[in-house]
């Protein structure tokens, strides 16, 4: 069964950190790229950052610039978040969509957005102004 769990989430103020955590299991996860999307309440989902598990490979939305940083370690994916507004305010899900054919940064950004195959439940950021 695919499972993917994401943790460390929670109520900070601005301008704190959260580090947040996708635990992922149930399927060969250097065959995918893992990316973080966010909600906020009456947008749309909007993608944040994506990393290709086989290479490292790492593809930022305008969200993540400057601020978030992925990184993975075993079968685990986390964003870091520093300096948080209350604008990323939102449920941050994390995503896995199947990467092992992409053969090109172009394929590798396709998969991160619009090529995701399994989502977690997702976990509330609230920052407070």
């Amino acid at each position: 069964e695919v499972q993917l769990v994401e943790s460390g989430g929670g109520l900070v103020q601005a301008g704190g950190s959260l580090r947040l955590s996708c635990a992922a299991s149930g399927f060969t996860f250097d065959d995918y790229a893992i990316g973080w999307f966010r909600q906020a309440p009456g947008k749309e989902r909007e993608g944040v950052s994506c990393i290709s598990i086989s290479n490292g490979t790492i593809y930022d939305g305008d969200s993540a610039k400057g601020r978030f940083t992925i990184s993975k370690d075993k079968n685990t994916v986390f964003l870091q978040m520093n300096r948080l507004e209350p604008e990323d305010t939102a449920v941050y899900y994390c995503a896995a969509g199947f990467n092992a054919d992409s053969d090109s940064d172009y394929e590798f950004h396709l998969v991160c957005n619009y090529g995701m195959n399994y989502w977690g439940k997702g976990i509330l950021v609230n920052v407070s102004s």
